[in-house]
């Protein structure tokens, strides 16, 4: 299979944003109450609810075109929803980075940079 590496990378992201999506509609509230202390000293304080709401949905989106993306590499060496699914990953994967710098956790920060080589990688392999 030519398209391995970008397929497994497809994979890994879809697992990751679906799972993290997932977390955040199934336990909004707890997701919520955290964020808000996450952000209490930052210009995002008052925006919490709009920017969880937000990251869900891009969350979702990435996740599920990286899935279609999959079975387009698949059924036929298709590359379209794949380019655009780790186009979504990445720029999900900045907004989390901008929120993580923005509440100066940079351990969080730094967690996301891994997340978004792999997601960088893909997007150069299905370009």
């Amino acid at each position: 299979m030519n398209n391995a590496a970008p397929f497994l990378i497809l994979i890994f992201l879809a697992i990751t944003f679906i799972q993290s999506g997932y977390d955040k509609l199934f336990h909004w509230k707890d997701n919520l109450d955290w964020l808000k202390g996450h952000f209490a000293k930052t210009h995002l304080k008052n925006l919490v609810h709009l920017a969880l709401l937000n990251i869900l949905v891009l969350e979702l989106i990435s996740g599920i075109v990286c899935v279609v993306g999959c079975v387009e590499l698949l059924v036929s060496n298709g590359r379209t929803f794949g380019l655009y699914g780790a186009v979504f990953s990445c720029i999900t994967l900045l907004m989390l980075l901008f929120g993580q710098r923005l509440a100066k956790d940079y351990d969080g920060a730094r967690t996301i940079v891994i997340y978004f080589i792999p997601a960088v990688m893909a997007v150069y392999w299905l370009n």
